[in-house]
């Protein structure tokens, strides 16, 4: 199967294009190399690379020529720095899927792997031990600053129990990023319904590994603690590091994308599914910066109490439909992924904007 990848050349995108070679495909990487998420020469993986941006039609048309199937990856990533990023996420990830869909519609282009993610779901799952499953609100600038970390039942105050997210949750975006991506899942739906096409997307979570990009507000809290580190400092770990997220790690995810790209052909014309990906074994911010740091030889992490407004306070997959449907199985443990992460080559990074 002839694949192109957008984005192969950034940190996902790679690893997907080394595990579609691995499988015996053929990946071709549209890929706009862009100096803030490119400083350096890309070491790409084998694949064929056209170097252009998925929001530029020409470029789109020319390279699905010959092309069987789409793993879109390029995005703007992360909660950014302001509000002033909105603009750059909406165009980068909107447009830019938008004309991608486009081109395939035009092409006759009807496989789609979308990368998706959790940050669509807001807080993830919660219990009230009184009142049930309930969904909180948003955290308040006054309780985080008074070290009221955990949301509280909107019924009858009590702290609530963290679990596992569907993808059958409500979504509730609360970033810029996260209602891109929302977005993006109701572009390929609506291009799946219109062209009889079929289109998945993965909900990633929490994802890290060698090749993460290092140094830039746009990148993941793995790469914020690994930058620290390798510049000798101690992670600084906001709240109380209590934070429950799922770490998965870049290989899994990679392998995921291409088991959706093999199984997307058997669905139904016209449909579109999403599925958590996720390692299934939550872990707190806290727990994750001091694995780095042990295996890494660097200072421990340091809980500082800061915070950002926005941030959610947990969220965990539950990918057991990716697993049952799929057949996918996460290969890295925790352990043996932070450890490989704490010694692995990062990426340059100059406040990156496409990944």
């Amino acid at each position: 199967m002839r694949v192109l990848v957008t984005g192969g050349a950034g940190f996902i995108g790679a690893h997907i294009v080394t595990a579609l070679n691995e499988r015996g495909h053929e990946p071709v990487i549209l890929d706009a190399l862009l100096p803030a998420a490119h400083p350096e020469s890309p070491v790409l993986p084998d694949a064929a690379l056209v170097h252009g941006d998925v929001r530029d039609a020409e470029t789109v048309r020319a390279v699905l020529r010959g092309v069987d199937a789409v793993c879109h990856q390029a995005a703007m990533v992360g909660l950014g720095k302001d509000f002033a990023d909105a603009p750059a996420y909406v165009g980068c990830n909107d447009l830019g899927t938008a004309v991608l869909l486009a081109g395939m519609a035009e092409a006759g282009v009807r496989r789609l792997v979308l990368a998706g993610s959790m940050v669509v779901y807001g807080e993830g799952r919660y219990v009230c031990p009184r009142d049930g499953a309930v969904r909180p609100g948003r955290r308040e600038a006054a309780d985080l600053e008074a070290g009221r970390f955990e949301v509280r039942c909107p019924r009858c105050g009590a702290e609530l129990v963290p679990g596992l997210v569907g993808e059958d949750a409500p979504v509730d975006p609360r970033s810029v990023y996260a209602t891109t991506k929302l977005a993006q899942e109701h572009l390929a739906a609506a291009w799946a319904r219109s062209v009889a096409g079929r289109a998945v997307s993965l909900r990633y979570h929490n994802v890290y590994g060698p090749g993460m990009p290092r140094d830039t507000p746009y990148a993941g809290v793995a790469s914020f603690f690994r930058s620290a580190l390798a510049r000798g400092e101690a992670p600084r770990v906001f709240e109380d590091g209590a934070q429950r997220r799922d770490f998965v790690h870049v290989r899994d995810v990679a392998a995921a994308n291409v088991m959706a790209l093999e199984a997307v052909g058997g669905r139904a014309a016209g449909s579109s599914a999403v599925y958590n990906t996720g390692s299934g074994e939550p872990h707190t911010i806290l727990e994750m910066a001091e694995a780095l740091a042990e295996a890494h030889g660097g200072p421990g992490p340091v809980v500082t109490g800061e915070f950002r407004l926005g941030d959610v306070r947990h969220v965990t997959a539950d990918s057991a439909r990716l697993r049952e449907e799929l057949g996918w199985r996460p290969q890295v443990g925790f352990a043996e992924g932070m450890a490989e992460f704490a010694r692995a080559r990062q990426r340059a990074s100059a406040a990156p904007r496409k990944s």
